[in-house]
This record gives structure tokens, sequence and C-alpha cells, in this order.
């Protein structure tokens, strides 16, 4: 059959736009499957994150005012949980405690510094009093938690160890904001409103939903794998926090299903926004060889990137820095309190900068400092990386 001109040059435009539309398809990004809706939620919304290479991510980001889920990347990947676990330690401890749940007084300091400041000594003391791994196995069921699993076999004191996911994690928090007692409500959350900026380790904290959002938020952070490291305290690091009895790499024997054992961790969550309206879980799988500073760095470009309702982004300009041991001090001058050190390579988030004393580290010397609001003080604009001792686009303090 014989087409017309007219009627050839239609057939060639549609061709046309349905090539163009396969290439658009084939050049899509790939996006991990979203998990089918528990019962009573809404479907899951799946967005591109900004994963820094070398970096594999599970992330949950679930807004509880709609009902929906805003973020989700491999949700329910499980991962070594590092004191992430603290959340579950803490529930059981509560668990049969009605209808006051109250604590005695000793045992209530130590309930509060494994939640605020992630102290491991805390979390092993309940690890050994209330069954160990049968921890996770009865809050497993009275959760229904779904990818959470207890320490590898041969590993039973290793708390730090017991696998969770995103979505787990996003149902653990809305157990207790929905569905747990609220003296209970209150004393966990509480806790976690009140995260110090240190960890008994010597590790800081602030990273992660602390670090990209205004309060308010409330935080259960994890790390581990980083060796001995401290800089915000004078405390002697532990080799690994949340690895239990003794510091961990990769066990021998493991299977391949277990959780991973070797790479580097560092997780953040939390609730961001007034009322607690946004549940965030980021959990990150580093290499061995990523410095905390690269990591602390890779996880905040990460959280940055999400879709987070309710959540109030920081005034300020994000800049990379360089050097070891570079303090943050109360004031523009080097006599000034030692506010806390910088990871080393962190970058920062600078929202004004005045004019202090002199500093020289040949060949460098300069007399601006940076204001740092997420350490609540001041760093020399020599280790700020910029080619000019004032920093372009950042305004007077």
């Amino acid at each position: 059959m014989r087409t017309s001109a007219r009627g050839g040059l239609a057939v060639f435009l549609r061709w046309c736009l349905l090539a163009a539309v396969l290439a658009g398809l084939a050049a899509a990004p790939a996006h991990a499957a979203a998990p089918p809706a528990a019962p009573g939620e809404a479907p899951a919304a799946v967005t591109a994150v900004e994963v820094p290479p070398g970096v594999t991510a599970g992330v949950a980001v679930f807004d509880r005012q709609t009902g929906t889920f805003t973020e989700q990347l491999n949700p329910r990947l499980p991962v070594r949980s590092a004191s992430v676990v603290k959340l579950l330690i803490a529930l059981d401890h509560l668990w049969n405690r009605g209808p006051n749940y109250s604590l005695p007084t000793d045992d209530r300091a130590r309930f509060d510094t494994m939640l605020r400041s992630s102290d491991d000594a805390s979390a092993s003391y309940y690890w050994s009093q209330n069954g160990g791994s049968a921890i996770v196995d009865r809050m497993i069921s009275r959760l229904g938690l779904a990818d959470t699993a207890g320490p590898p076999a041969g590993y039973p004191g290793y708390w730090g160890y017991t696998a969770l996911s995103a979505a787990d994690t996003v149902r653990i928090y809305r157990y207790l904001l929905d569905s747990a007692p609220e003296p209970v409500r209150s004393l966990v959350m509480g806790n976690l409103r009140q995260s110090t900026r240190c960890g008994t380790d010597g590790f800081d904290q602030r990273f992660g939903i602390p670090a990209s959002f205004e309060g308010p938020w409330a935080v259960k952070q994890g790390w581990s794998g980083f060796g001995d490291f401290s800089n915000c305290s004078n405390t002697a690091a532990a080799a690994a926090d949340g690895a239990g009895p003794a510091a961990g790499g990769a066990a021998a024997g493991l299977r391949p299903a277990d959780v991973d054992l070797t790479r580097r961790v560092l997780h953040t969550t939390g609730t961001v926004g007034s009322g607690d309206r946004t549940i965030v879980a980021v959990f990150t799988l580093q290499s061995t060889s990523t410095s905390f500073g690269a990591a602390y760095t890779n996880l905040n470009r990460l959280v940055r990137s999400l879709n987070v309702p309710g959540g109030v982004r920081p005034a300020g300009t994000w800049f990379g820095t360089w050097g070891t041991d570079v303090r943050v001090r109360a004031d523009t001058n080097t006599s000034s309190t030692t506010l806390t050190r910088l990871p080393a390579g962190v970058e920062v988030l600078i929202r004004c900068e005045k004019q202090g004393q002199q500093v020289e580290v040949p060949p460098y010397v300069n007399d601006w400092w940076a204001y740092l609001p997420l350490y609540g003080g001041y760093v020399t604009n020599i280790y700020v990386q910029s080619p000019d001792n004032q920093l372009p686009g950042v305004p007077l303090c």
C-alpha cells in the first residue's frame, strides 16, 4: 500500500518520538525497588538519592504528617547497626516496667548516657544483664521487624554486629512516637533530643541529621571501624563504637548472607521538624580506607540531598578543610577556649567570617576567621579550602 508524503512524514515523526522515549527510558537512572507498603501505610515514593562514590547506603525517610515515604533507597538492606541497636536495647530494658516505667537513680544515669552519649559500657551492661541476642529476638517479635537479626554465630557479645535496615529503623521510631506508652516515649525521645556533641569514646556525633537541619531534631547515631580516634575529648577512643568486647574486622567463616563486618559504617537516624514530623534513617557502608572526616562528609552530602518535610536547612556555605587537629575556638584568637577539633579533611558549614588574630602556618598567613554554627565557634581561614584569605560569598559576622 502506498503512503502519501504527508502520511509518510507522520509515520516518520511517530517513530522518532517513540525512539526518543525509548532512549530516555534507557538513560534513566536505576532506582532500588521500594518494598510493598505495610498495612495502613501509603505506597512509598522513590526518588534519586545522591550517594557519594564508593558508599553503599540504605535510606528511608517517612513523613508522619502525610503517612508516606519521601525517600527510599535500599530500605531493606541489612547493615551492621553499630550503636543504633541501642534503641532496641533501651526499649527492651523498659518493656515490662509499667505503669510508670521509672528506673532507679543509678540505672537512670546509665540509661541516659547510653542514649545521649552513645556509651558502649552501658550498652554492654544491659546486653549482659538482659540476655544478649535474646534482646534482639524479643524486639523483632514485639515490633514486627523484618530485616533485623542478632550478631552472627560466634559473636554473642558483639551487640553492634546486630543487623538493622533503614525500613526497620523507621518502624522502631514509629512505635516510639505512635504506640509506645507515654513514659517510654518521653524517656527515650527526651534523651535523643539531648544528644551530646561528643560520644563517650571521643567521636563527634554532630553528623548527618544535626549537621543538615536546624532543630528541633532527635538523633541516635552509629559508627564503627574507624580505629583509635578522638576529636572532641581527651578520653581514649574505643577501637570501634558498638563492636562489643573487642575490636573486630571481618570474621572468618561468615556466610555470604551475613551482615558486612568489614567496611566502616556511619549512620544517622532520628526525627526532624516540629512534632517529630519526619523520621530519617540513613545507613552507610564505606571502604576500610575512608577516614572519619571523609565518611562524615560523605554522609552529610547524602543527607543534604534528601527530601525531608519539616526540615529547615541551616544558613551558610559548605567548604572543605585541610590539616589535622584543627581547633575550633570560642573566639577569633588562639588563646580562647578550644571547643572541639575537626575530623581531618571534613567539610564544614560556614555562616560568616570576621578578622581576628593573625595566624601563621608557613607559608600561609591569615587574620580572617570563619564561624561554624554546627560547632558554635571559630576556625582560622588558613585551614579552609579557598584561594583567598577572605572566603568568597561569605558575609561578615
